[in-house]
């Protein structure tokens, strides 16, 4: 399964708003700059993410977007799914079975198809934003910029 360019926006959006949590509103100008993101196609996902309660919008001067779910029970896998669907490395995993493959029930492939998904659904279940934070502050604590010359 590959996750789409429009859902690692999305993921990048929701972290950058899970970092920048205790300040308040943040501009879709700070999130599209911090993580590389195209403005206008931010502002189509944000409002995707809002609508799925993900995000709230603020209007105004001091307006922005804040997180709306905590970062610590956010999990990526709820981001991929809401944006790109299930999580299945083939479609008959992920949708009506029978209609999807006229050998669904005996294809040898299909248990380990469902082990891979099974599998990848965990690793996206079970890392929130929360944990990519510790992780992001954890990488950049062991690197430590040397100026001697």
């Amino acid at each position: 399964m590959n996750i789409s360019q429009k859902c690692q926006y999305g993921l990048r959006a929701i972290f950058e708003l899970a970092k920048r949590q205790d300040p308040g509103p943040t501009t879709v100008g700070q999130i599209a700059k911090a993580q590389a993101i195209p403005p206008r196609f931010l502002e189509l996902i944000l409002g995707q993410l809002r609508q799925g309660g993900f995000v709230e919008s603020r209007r105004g001067v001091q307006g922005g977007y804040l997180l709306a779910v905590s970062p610590a029970t956010l999990s990526l896998g709820e981001i991929i799914r809401f944006i790109d669907g299930p999580l299945a490395p083939v479609r008959c995993v992920a949708g009506n079975k029978k209609k999807e493959c006229p050998l669904y029930g005996g294809c040898a492939f299909l248990s380990t198809w469902k082990r891979a998904a099974d599998a990848v659904a965990k690793v996206y279940d079970e890392t929130t934003f929360e944990d990519l934070m510790n992780e992001e502050q954890a990488t950049s604590e062991k690197y430590v910029a040397s100026y001697c010359i």
